[in-house]
């Protein structure tokens, strides 16, 4: 017969401590851990794990810090550029450059497995892998199997495709934040004098005379923002009789027109005192005095 003054638990005892952690199963030291590249979900290219915007495009992913918890500084692997602007991660180890290596090239004279950029600490080499069209360092041919040392600010010619090796964002340095190049205008101006100026947030004015100006990331354009957050082709500046106006082209990152992000493919006409915010550049138009 039970003790009627003992406290009786149904169910039966508990088979484990409640207040136990309980791991399921231990980590294994030969589990594979696979790091895959950030995919833009705007223009679909892929990028190197860790960067804090599209390579191709300029979308923001992320805002990082210049170092990390600890107060390290972010270590920066080395780059190659192509005559876009654009930057090809590096990473370190062997990186296969062709039209199905890591770094990727669709040209036709750059043969599947052209050559071999590889990095050992600050170290970089370049070697040719029997390409058809052959690979230079500047002037100078690389034999086949040859290793030739890479220093920041050499050209490197991939079958007549040229890449400069340098430092990430060391190149955009080297250009003037925008350019007043109007080579590229189809029809450039002969007769008319600057009806108004670009000012840029380093002093430099860039003249406007009556047409139209393509701005962007790329070199092609008439004027040159080199800025990681501006697309290769981000807008449009046109002059006329009437004033200078400013359109964005359905850029990624968009437009602030003091402080008001702007509608995309809406022709804005500037006025006195406006401020341009393109990234993390900043743009004044001044007017002609009357």
């Amino acid at each position: 017969m039970a003790d009627q003054n003992k406290t009786q638990m149904l169910g039966g005892a508990p088979t484990a401590d409640p207040n136990k952690t309980v791991m399921g199963a231990a980590p294994s030291i030969n589990t594979t851990v696979t790091i895959k590249p950030v995919q833009c979900p705007v223009c679909k290219s892929f990028n190197p794990p860790g960067i804090m915007f599209c390579n191709d495009c300029g979308l923001i992913f992320e805002k990082a810090l210049d170092g990390d918890a600890f107060g390290a500084p972010a270590v920066q692997l080395p780059c190659l550029v192509d005559q876009s602007g654009r930057e090809h991660q590096l990473r370190p180890g062997p990186n296969v450059v062709g039209r199905q290596g890591d770094v990727a090239i669709e040209d036709t004279r750059v043969s599947r497995r052209h050559a071999e950029v590889a990095l050992n600490g600050f170290d970089a080499t370049v070697q040719d892998l029997g390409s058809t069209n052959g690979t230079k360092v500047g002037d100078e041919t690389i034999a086949q199997g040859e290793t030739r040392a890479l220093s920041p600010g050499d050209v490197v010619s991939f079958g007549g495709y040229e890449m400069t090796f340098s430092s990430p964002g060391e190149t955009n340095k080297t250009q003037q934040a925008l350019s007043g190049r109007t080579a590229a205008i189809a029809i450039p101006p002969t007769v008319h004098t600057a009806v108004a100026w670009l000012v840029l947030d380093e002093g430099e004015e860039v003249p406007l005379s009556p047409g139209r100006y393509t701005f962007g990331r790329r070199t092609d354009n008439d004027v040159v923002v080199s800025d990681p957050y501006v697309s290769g082709r981000h807008g449009v500046f046109e002059v006329d009789e009437t004033g200078v106006y400013l359109t964005d082209t359905g850029s990624t990152n968009g437009t602030v027109l003091n402080d008001a992000k702007i509608t995309a493919d809406q022709r804005t006409q500037l006025q006195k005192e406006d401020v341009i915010k393109l990234g993390e550049r900043t743009i004044r138009v001044r007017f002609k005095e009357a």
